[in-house]
């Protein structure tokens, strides 16, 4: 058995494995670590939702942001 590791985001898994000519009818596995922020995202989350706002008002949110910080970035 041949193995590539190949890091990307989860929005661009599918593409990546475009890129790498795996078919889509093609099985593969996934690794994904639990322990890179992932449960702390859920959380948080978990807990905007409860106080009212759905997941387009979290994007809206976090792209302003983004936007906001993005000339602190060098």
């Amino acid at each position: 058995m041949r193995l590539k590791t190949v890091k990307t985001t989860a929005a661009d898994a599918s593409a990546e494995l475009a890129r790498q000519g795996v078919d889509p009818d093609d099985e593969v596995s996934l690794v994904i670590d639990l322990d890179f922020g992932l449960p702390g995202r859920r959380e948080s989350r978990a807990r905007v939702i409860a106080a009212g706002l759905s997941d387009d008002d979290i994007d809206r949110i976090i792209d302003e942001e983004r936007e906001a910080v993005q000339h602190l970035i060098k």
